[in-house]
């Protein structure tokens, strides 16, 4: 007489992982998440090994661990993957205080964030039949604007 199993938020052809607590402010994290959001699993893993930030490296984990939630928790094809989604939120913020001159003091805010990667298997052919369909259609408005 358990609860019922809560159903899955993702899709079957989904999978993700989440990496809270980091310590570096959403805003310097965002901008890490951007330049994978949208790109294949291995593009993806080759610019965050070459990034010079230094957060970089935590998001390689997250994404990394997102492909091995993929494969072995839902059976889905590594070389099919795709960075789907990278969303940045907030979370703690430690209050620190600096001295400053006459007594002073001001406050210094040092705020942590949480990385959530999802990935999405997208077949090879699907992809490409998307790509075809676009140019075939961009061509045919051309030649009737003609």
């Amino acid at each position: 007489m358990g609860k019922p199993k809560t159903e899955r938020r993702l899709a079957d052809n989904e999978a993700q992982a989440v990496v809270r607590n980091l310590r570096v402010s959403p805003q310097k994290l965002n901008l890490v998440a951007g330049m994978i959001r949208g790109k294949k699993v291995d593009q993806a893993l080759a610019e965050l090994e070459f990034s010079r930030k230094r957060i970089s490296d935590d998001v390689r984990k997250c994404v990394v661990s997102a492909i091995a939630n993929a494969e072995n928790n839902h059976g889905l094809d590594v070389n099919d993957l795709v960075v789907a989604e990278a969303h940045v939120g907030k979370n703690l913020i430690m209050k620190r205080f600096h001295a400053r001159g006459r007594g002073r003091a001001s406050s210094i805010t040092k705020a942590f964030s949480q990385l959530t990667v999802v990935v999405r298997e997208k077949p090879e052919e699907e992809a490409k039949a998307k790509s075809g369909k676009g140019k075939a259609k961009a061509g045919a408005a051309k030649k009737e604007a003609e």
